[in-house]
């Protein structure tokens, strides 16, 4: 697993900028946009600020998703607010 490259996806699901991203882990935005980058490495410490940011917990950054790479193109392409919705309806169900 591409550790950037899941970061990058899943802080896109969760509709935050690197920016934003960052200032809710308190870690710098130079380091998370090296990270996702793959410029850096980063500590499980960091990690873990950065999945509480995200709502989700170190396990569930590490499973590997189910989802298609279309099915997770077309969400990724979704704003914010389309996403909860979306996923508001889901749950619904």
């Amino acid at each position: 697993m591409d550790v950037n490259k899941r970061l990058r996806y899943l802080r896109e699901q969760c509709g935050y900028t690197q920016n934003s991203l960052a200032e809710r882990a308190g870690i710098s935005q130079t380091h998370l946009r090296r990270v996702e980058l793959g410029q850096a490495d980063i500590t499980i410490g960091h990690l873990q600020l950065l999945c509480d940011a995200m709502g989700i917990s170190l396990k569930e950054f590490f499973e590997e998703s189910p989802a298609t790479d279309e099915t997770a193109s077309a969400f990724s392409k979704l704003s914010p607010k389309q996403k909860k919705l979306l996923l508001s309806f889901i749950e619904s169900l």
